[in-house]
Order: structure tokens, then sequence, then C-alpha cells
């Protein structure tokens, strides 16, 4: 039997090579490679976090081509940022130096053997030459042109696909500026890709009207559980391992949709079972490792959970609020704990909802609503400044809505260790 390393088998945040699942990405690929004929449309590639956005349009538009280039949004600062990394993609440079060159010749004329400066004319009779000698002046000057400027005359000149990795991460006003410079690109031709999470599909159209009909949406649905258990039944078996289908269907269960969680489950139960390797003897496996779920939230959502925790580092003292089992905890983990109660998985809670879990695990001191909405905004701003690429939460404090948009925290609410 051929040997496989698990670690090659079950690849979580990678590009799997052995458990890539096809789904029904024919499709998305053909919407995808359409923006290559002309399509003359900003096309906006969205799903959930870790919903495989990336690794679909790798397949299509490869980061290794040089044609193509790629921004993660979760790396901009600033514009200056985008346009310098499209230049430096492109090998293209800012600075263009210029050299301006005069000089003057003078004739020499003669008879038989001669010899003029350090050219050497051999012969008899006359010369029927002329031999010329130049001096002259030189002059240069450079010219400085905006990364800006400069990277979308590249864009341009070789027709590049321009491609936005986690374009939600952009500050709203660098959206619009952004927008707004690829728009004579866009309409000439050239690809232009974002990809970002779905409620913030239509960032592009509010950071600029005129855009409108000229958005390409393609959506990538959740994975459903039929497809998340195609992983491990493609994958165990390379490994000599034959898992039982409730086992299987446990693991898709608490995948949230999403492949990442499922290759973490995976990768998680080789490891529970010191599997490295492809095995001489098959073994089997009929029931869920005890631990092995907890083990995954513990690895993936605690760092997270306790930065929220911990709220910003320059605050006031907050007052202690009693919880139902006799703790005292400070308004961030109350709102945690609440989080934890709902379980929500990767649906948008309603504020009232919230409220209404909060009231459920306090005992008193029920905080007002304005309180509520103030720690919402400052949790927000704690998660978009992590080193994450997307925010696990996003606060739309006009809807009144709590986006839980990573797959990994909201796993962690479900099974960490943090809950009353």
């Amino acid at each position: 039997m051929k040997k496989y390393k698990a670690s090659h088998v079950f690849v979580p945040g990678g590009l799997p090579s052995h458990t890539y699942i096809e789904r029904a990405e024919g499709a998305i690929k053909n919407r995808l490679e359409s923006a290559n004929d002309n399509l003359c449309k900003l096309v906006t590639l969205t799903g959930q976090t870790k919903s495989g956005k990336t690794v679909i349009t790798q397949k299509v538009f490869s980061e290794l081509e040089d044609q193509n280039i790629w921004i993660n949004g979760g790396s901009i600062e600033n514009e200056s940022d985008i346009w310098s990394q499209v230049v430096e993609q492109l090998g293209g440079w800012t600075v263009e130096e210029i050299s301006e060159h005069k000089s003057s010749s003078h004739k020499i004329h003669g008879k038989g053997t001669t010899e003029a400066n350090a050219l050497v004319v051999k012969g008899k009779g006359e010369l029927g030459g002329e031999l010329g000698g130049a001096r002259g002046t030189g002059q240069k000057t450079s010219r400085e042109v905006s990364p800006k400027t400069a990277a979308l005359k590249l864009v341009r000149e070789h027709h590049a696909c321009l491609i936005v990795d986690d374009f939600h991460y952009f500050k709203r006003s660098l959206q619009g500026g952004f927008v707004r410079a690829v728009k004579p690109l866009v309409f000439h031709g050239v690809p232009v890709i974002l990809i970002a999470i779905p409620h913030r599909r239509f960032d592009a159209i509010k950071v600029e009207r005129e855009i409108t009909g000229r958005i390409e949406n393609i959506d990538v649905p959740y994975w459903n559980i039929d497809e998340l258990e195609q992983i491990p039944r493609i994958g165990f078996p390379l490994l000599n391992i034959d898992v039982s289908q409730s086992v299987v269907h446990s693991m898709a269960g608490e995948s949230l949709g999403s492949p990442h969680l499922m290759q973490e489950f995976c990768r998680e139960l080789c490891r529970s079972l010191d599997v490295k390797e492809t095995l001489d003897q098959e073994i089997n496996i009929k029931e869920m490792p005890e631990g092995i779920f907890s083990k995954v939230g513990e690895n993936t959502g605690k760092t997270i959970f306790d930065k929220l925790a911990t709220g910003p580092r320059q605050r006031s003292d907050r007052i202690p609020r009693k919880l139902v089992n006799g703790d005292e905890v400070d308004i961030y983990k109350v709102v945690l704990f609440a989080l934890a109660r709902l379980s929500p998985g990767m649906q948008t809670i309603k504020y009232e909802d919230l409220r209404a879990a909060i009231r459920d695990i306090l005992e008193e001191s029920i905080p007002q609503a304005h309180e509520i909405s103030r720690v919402l905004d400052k949790m927000s701003e704690i998660a978009a400044s992590d080193e994450a690429s997307t925010p696990v939460i996003d606060w739309e404090k006009e809807d009144q809505k709590l986006h839980i948009t990573d797959p990994f925290f909201a796993f962690y609410l479900k099974w960490g260790s943090e809950k009353i």
C-alpha cells in the first residue's frame, strides 16, 4: 500500500491535494474565468470565512503566475500600501532616470599609412574613408510618479488580474478610493476580483454608487453535510483507517459549514490515534474519541475569546456583575457568556436576542442598552485589530445586528471552556 503522511492528507487552512472537494465549484470557476474574457464588471466573490473562497480563486488565478496580482486586505494600512505592492509584484518602479547627451565630431583625411589618435589604418594609397571622433556633454534628470499612477499603468499594460483577498478588511474610506481607482480598468475589461464575507458583499456599491450595474457577484455557498462528509471518506482510507458513518456524520454536523473545521477534526483525530502516516494494519473507529471537539475549540478560538473578554487596554474601572452561578465578571465577559449561551453558529444575532440572553445569565445589575452597544463597538474594534484576516465578530450599530463571521470563534462559543 502506498504511504501517505497524515499532515499531507488533511490540510487545515491550506490547499489539500488529496482531500480537495470540487463540490459545485465548476460553475463558480467558470464564472471566475469569465472575468478574463472582457467581462467589464467588478467581480465580488463572497462566502463565509474559511469556506474555501481563496482556495477556489487560487485554482483559477494562481498566485504563482506573474500576471495575477494578489493583495491581502489584512496587510494594508493605507492606500499607498496597495499600489506599492502592485508595482513590486509587476516588477515596476516609481522613479525614472532620463539621460540627454549632446556630441560633436571631427573628420580625419590623409594619404598613405596614417595614424590618428588611437585608430590605426594600415595600407597604401589614399584613404577612402573618414575618421570621426566625438566629444560631448551629458545631463541626467529623474522623474518620480506616485505608486498609484505607476500601478494602474502597469496593470493596464500587462492586462494583469488584480485580486484583493479580504476586501472587507479595508477601511471604508480606503474601499472607496480603491474602487474609484480601478473603475476605469474594469470598464476596459481588466479583471478585478474582490473576495469578501457575505454581509459585506455590497461594500463596493456603498462606497461608489457609480459602480452599480457593473458588479458581478459570485456567491460561495455553505458546505452542506454531504459535501463535508466527503473529506473524511476520501482521506481516512488513504491512511488505512476505517471510520464509521456515525463518526463522519458527527464531525460534519459540528463543522458549521466549514471545510477548514472538518480538516481540523480529521487532523486532530489522527493525532489522538498517533497516526502520522498510512498504517500497515487497518484500524476501525466506531465512536468519536472523547475530547476531540473541545481540544479543537481550545486550540482555535480561545485566544481571541480572551482578547475580547479583556477589552480595551485603557479603561475605567468596570462594575462587577453577579451571574446566576454566583461568579462576578465585568460587562465584557457578560456579553461573551451570553453569546456562548446562544451558541449561535454562523448566524446573525439580533440585538434583542443577545440582550435577552444577558438577562438570563445575570442575577442582578442588568446593563443598559447603550452600555451593551458600547461594548459591542469596542469588541468589533479589538476583533478588527487582531492578526486574523477577518474580524471574528462584526457589529452593525445602525442595523442593530451582530455578525459571527468566524467558524472557529463560533465553534469555541459552543465547545470552549468559557461557559456558565
